[in-house]
C-alpha cells in the first residue's frame, strides 16, 4: 500500500514539473512576441518621422532637387553603381550618397520596378547635371501693401425699375423748290415757272412686342406753282394731300395680325387749272372715310432693307362727302352730299432702302364697292445728297371709274414731279 502511495506522489510531482516548464516556455514566447511588436512600432515611428520630415522640407520655400530620383519613375542611374565599385564610395554629400544607396537597394532587390535607364534618357534628350544642387528661391520685399479698410459685408444698393415705354414717335419732312426759266425767243418755245412743295409725315405707334399693335400716321403734303401765262390765278396747287391712317392690330401668328383700319383723307386748298376759274376740288370736296376689318401682314425682307405692311380688308365701309354741289358729278355723288358704300379694300405701304443714299417709298391703295373701283399707286424715290439736302422723284398713277371718263386717258390719271431741297428726319 505504501508503495502505491509513493508512485502516485512521484507521478503528481512529474505533472507539476511539466506544467511549470510549459508555463515558463509560454511566457518566454509572449515576451519575444511583445519585443517584436515594440520593435515594429519603433520602425513605423521612424518611417513616419522620416515622412514628416520630408513633408516639412517640401513645405518650405526651398526645394532640394537632390531628392528628385526618389519620386521620379524608377530609373537606373550610373552614379550609384559607380560608387558601389569605387574604393571611396562617399562623395561628402550625405543626401546624394543616401539617395544613391536607396536607388542601389531598389536595383538589387526589385529590378522589376526599374522602367528606364540613364542611357535611354540621354538618347531621348539631355540629362540635367544640376539635380544634385540645392535650388533656393530668393524673395525680396519690394513694397508693403497698405491694408484695405474694413467694409460692411453687404452695402445698400438702390434698385430702380422703370416701366417700359411701348410708344414710339417719329417723323420726317422736306421743303423743295424747282425753278425753270425760258426766254421769250427760245427756239422750242416753253414757259418760265416756279414751284415749291413741302411735306411732313408724323407717326405715333404703340407696340408691346407681344399682342397689341396701334399705329397712327398723318401725312401732309402741299405744293404750289406760279406760271406767267396764267392770267386768272396768281398761283395754284400742284400737289395737295391730307391723310390720316390708324390701325389697331391683335397678334395672330408670327407676322400676321387681326386688323381694324380707319382711313380718312381730303386736301388743303382748291384744285385749279391754268386760265380756268372752275374749282375742280377743295377742302372736304371730296372727303373719304374708310373703315375696314381684315388681316395685316408685316413685311421684313432683304435683310430688313424692305419693310412695311400689307393690309387685306375684305369687309370695308366707305363714306364719301362732297361739300361743293358743283363737284357732285365729278365724284359720282348722284346729287347728294354724302354717299355710303360697302366693299373690300387693300392697302400696301412699304419702303426699300436700295442704298444708303437711295430710298424707295411706295403706297398702293385699292377699294371696290363692286360698282366702282379706285386704285392709287404712290411712288417716291428719295436721293440723299447730304444729311439735310435731298432730291425727290414722285410718280403717281391713279384709276377711278366713279367720275367722268376722259376722251384720251379714260379713267386713268397720272402725276409726276421732281424736286431738290431741304429734308429732315426725326
Amino acid at each position: 500500500m505504501m508503495r502505491y502511495r509513493y508512485i502516485i506522489l512521484c507521478m503528481a510531482a512529474m505533472i507539476w514539473v511539466q506544467g511549470v516548464s510549459a508555463q515558463s516556455n509560454r511566457k518566454q514566447t509572449i515576451l519575444e512576441e511583445l519585443k517584436g511588436y515594440v520593435d515594429s512600432i519603433k520602425v513605423l515611428r521612424h518611417q513616419l518621422d522620416s515622412i514628416q520630415q520630408l513633408n516639412d522640407s517640401l513645405r518650405k520655400e526651398t526645394v532640394d532637387a537632390r531628392y528628385y530620383r526618389l519620386f521620379a519613375p524608377p530609373t537606373f542611374y550610373h552614379s550609384g553603381a559607380n560608387k558601389a565599385l569605387s574604393l571611396n564610395p562617399n562623395t561628402g554629400d550625405e543626401v546624394t550618397d543616401a539617395v544613391d544607396a536607396a536607388m542601389m537597394n531598389v536595383y538589387m532587390k526589385r529590378p522589376d520596378l526599374v522602367v528606364n535607364t540613364e542611357s535611354q534618357l540621354r538618347k531621348t534628350g539631355s540629362v540635367r547635371e544640376d539635380v544634385n544642387t540645392e535650388v533656393k528661391q530668393h524673395l525680396e520685399l519690394v513694397e508693403q501693401a497698405v491694408p484695405l479698410p474694413d467694409e460692411p459685408e453687404m452695402a445698400p444698393t438702390g434698385i430702380v425699375v422703370t416701366k417700359p415705354n411701348f410708344w414710339k414717335f417719329k417723323g420726317d419732312g422736306f421743303l423743295q423748290f424747282l425753278q425753270n426759266y425760258v426766254s421769250s425767243n427760245w427756239h422750242k418755245g416753253g414757259e418760265s415757272n416756279y414751284s415749291a412743295v413741302g411735306a411732313v409725315t408724323l407717326e405715333l405707334n404703340y407696340n408691346d412686342k407681344d399682342k397689341y399693335l396701334f399705329e397712327n400716321k398723318l401725312e401732309m403734303k402741299l405744293g404750289f406753282q406760279i406760271s406767267p401765262s396764267d392770267t386768272v390765278h396768281k398761283f395754284k396747287t400742284n400737289n395737295d394731300v391730307l391723310r390720316l391712317t390708324s390701325k389697331l392690330g391683335v397678334h395672330a401668328s408670327k407676322k400676321w395680325y387681326y386688323s381694324f383700319q380707319v382711313l380718312a383723307y381730303t386736301q388743303f386748298a382748291k384744285g385749279l387749272k391754268a386760265n380756268d376759274a372752275f374749282v375742280y376740288s377743295d377742302f372736304f370736296s371730296p372727303f373719304d372715310l374708310n373703315v375696314g376689318i381684315g388681316m395685316e401682314y408685316k413685311v421684313n425682307a432683304l435683310h430688313s432693307k424692305l419693310t412695311g405692311t400689307l393690309n387685306f380688308l375684305p369687309l370695308a365701309y366707305n363714306l364719301r362727302y362732297v361739300g361743293r354741289s358743283t363737284l357732285f358729278d365729278r365724284n359720282g355723288m348722284d346729287g347728294r352730299h354724302t354717299k355710303h358704300e360697302f366693299g373690300a379694300q387693300f392697302t400696301g405701304d412699304v419702303q426699300w432702302k436700295v442704298l444708303d443714299q437711295v430710298m424707295w417709298k411706295s403706297r398702293l391703295y385699292a377699294y371696290t364697292s363692286y360698282k366702282r373701283m379706285v386704285v392709287e399707286w404712290e411712288n417716291q424715290i428719295e436721293l440723299k445728297v447730304t444729311k439735310y439736302i435731298s432730291a425727290n422723284v414722285f410718280l403717281y398713277p391713279r384709276f377711278d371709274d366713279s367720275g367722268t371718263r376722259h376722251d384720251i386717258h379714260g379713267y386713268w390719271q397720272f402725276m409726276e414731279y421732281s424736286s431738290l431741297g431741304l429734308s429732315y428726319t426725326f
